[in-house]
């Protein structure tokens, strides 16, 4: 099974680590504010109250035996590149860190993260992206060009295959499965027909699929 240890409990921390969870995996959550811990403990795998600034604190928690460190420190920029330090000094296999700008980013891969994530940030660009087509469910950002997106069909690809209708052809867009309320048709056959309230993940250009979907 594996194991992150979680080092900050605010509310970023607290959705990682109940998600975590739910896909068993191991959760060891840190924070120094003794209240929040004793609230939260239930919730987690283990949970300890303790200030990582502290280096013997953080020693004390064995790093290298977590397949993954997330430092969630989300008011304290400072504290944060500091621990992200550490960790790495203390053979952590690999570091999540949490940021607000890029600035922040920069920092904290110069001192250890192997990767930044920017919640808010990502929040607001897939609504931005919802709010710019309602045909757009969810998307998935895999670089600045390409991404995978759950788009509601057109009213055009109903009855229709995917051999009549050549999306990739015509649009430069890849269909990868069907999503049939909860269902998903994960091998998409060239002639099967499309029906009314089938929703489908795409694969291709952004800019393609956001034009297309417009």
């Amino acid at each position: 099974m594996k194991s992150v240890l979680l080092i900050g409990l605010g509310k970023f921390g607290q959705t990682l680590g109940d998600a975590l969870l739910k896909m068993d995996i191991e959760v060891l959550a840190v924070d120094k504010n003794e209240d929040l811990v004793n609230t939260l403990a239930p919730r987690f795998t283990d949970a300890i109250i303790t200030n990582c600034m502290n280096e013997d604190n953080l020693k004390a928690l064995d790093v290298p035996s977590f397949d993954a460190c997330v430092v969630a420190i989300g008011d304290d920029f400072q504290s944060s590149l500091e621990v992200t330090s550490r960790l790495k000094d203390l053979g952590a296999k690999w570091v999540v860190s949490k940021a607000t700008t890029e600035i922040q980013r920069k920092f904290l891969l110069r001192n250890g993260a192997d990767e930044v994530v920017y919640p808010d940030i990502d929040i607001a660009e897939k609504l931005a992206v919802k709010l710019t087509s309602k045909k757009v469910l969810d998307y998935i950002e895999l670089n600045d060009e390409y991404a995978i997106f759950e788009i509601v069909i057109p009213k055009s690809w109903i009855g229709k295959n995917l051999t009549e209708i050549r999306p990739r052809e015509k649009y430069g867009i890849n269909v990868l499965t069907v999503k049939k309320g909860d269902s998903i048709l994960p091998d998409v056959s060239p002639t099967y027909r499309f029906e009314n309230g089938d929703n489908v993940h795409v694969f291709g250009k952004s800019k393609n699929i956001l034009k297309y979907t417009k």
